[in-house]
């Protein structure tokens, strides 16, 4: 109501003796990151309103009050402000990059292009939880791979007390804590949160002939079990989880990118960016993205990406989602 008669607003106050100099305030969404203000004098607003394409809901602030905008837009001046991206992470996953861009000031807008469910076939994993007496090292590469594999031991009436015999490795910090969750201790982490680091870290240790134990997403990198078994591993890989195509946001990821409606996506895996391009399909993704920061969370996601057209412009170091959000950080601050 109050952007559609501004112009009557306006005349009548100065028509009752408010000066034309008076500053005046336009807020939109105020408090959220979805935040617009515009500022004026009674004689201006009408038309920065128009030049801005302010809409209502609108709150109108009239008076000298105004002038103390500089001194107090605190919220509008977080690093993020404003800014509108992307999140393709697994929804159950996202609340924490979610939160604390929000915090940032970014607008998040949640796009999940994967789905994290239990394998098809449970067989393979569950007779390996059955032999977990033939093994003597079990590899974590991810929380998803901790979890179901837990969650595997649990429905097979076992407890932790059944790996008390096994090493362990972990690729990555979150991987480590999620495994300290269930009260074991990482035996193995290596300097970096990739595959070959693993493989970098075992080559102090003597593994020949020993039985690895490798739960996984079913589609994954072969270079781990494979250097494993080159180093005289035997290693037995089973899926523990399945990553799945989530298309339910295609229509609205496909609105926005045609009106200009983003700013950022960033990308979490490799099944995110394959996935995101999925949803793409039957549009010209590259020249969609032209104008879009694409966000990646390591070198392999970023390979990924190359091969599928697309070039980010910020790669997290550390591979980590706090290595990502200061990585966002960085780059914002640089324009």
């Amino acid at each position: 109501m109050g952007v559609k008669n501004l112009a009557n607003i306006v005349k009548n106050l100065m028509a009752n003796g408010k000066p034309a100099d008076t500053p005046v305030a336009l807020v939109r969404w105020g408090t959220t990151t979805r935040q617009q203000t515009v500022t004026g004098t009674l004689e201006t607003i009408v038309d920065v309103v128009e030049k801005a394409g302010l809409k209502s809901p609108a709150i109108i602030v009239v008076g000298h009050v105004v002038s103390l905008r500089e001194e107090l837009a605190w919220f509008d001046r977080k690093p993020l402000f404003g800014k509108r991206i992307v999140i393709t992470r697994a929804r159950a996953q996202a609340s924490g990059l979610v939160a604390e861009l929000t915090r940032l000031g970014a607008q998040c807008i949640e796009i999940p292009t994967i789905r994290i469910a239990p394998p098809k076939d449970i067989a393979p994993l569950a007779q390996a939880i059955d032999n977990l007496d033939k093994y003597e090292w079990l590899v974590l590469t991810s929380v998803n791979g901790v979890k179901f594999f837990f969650d595997t031991l649990f429905a097979k009436g076992k407890d932790v007390r059944a790996l008390g015999h096994l090493k362990f490795a972990c690729i990555g910090p979150v991987t480590k804590e999620r495994l300290a969750d269930y009260g074991i201790i990482s035996d193995i982490l290596p300097e970096t949160y990739r595959a070959e680091s693993v493989v970098d870290a075992f080559k102090d240790v003597d593994i020949e002939g020993k039985n690895v134990l490798l739960p996984r997403a079913k589609k994954a990198r072969t270079i781990l079990p494979e250097e494993l078994t080159r180093m005289g591993a035997l290693v037995d890989e089973v899926t523990a989880y399945e990553t799945e195509l989530a298309d339910d946001g295609k229509e609205t990821l496909i609105d926005l990118l045609k009106t200009d409606g983003i700013d950022a996506v960033t990308f979490t895996s490799s099944s995110t960016v394959s996935n995101f391009m999925s949803l793409l399909d039957g549009e010209d993704g590259p020249a969609l993205l032209k104008d879009v920061t694409l966000a990646s969370i390591g070198p392999i996601t970023s390979d990924t990406a190359r091969s599928l057209g697309l070039e980010p412009a910020v790669e997290a170091d550390p591979y980590t989602i706090q290595g990502l959000i200061d990585a966002l950080l960085a780059h914002y601050g640089r324009e």
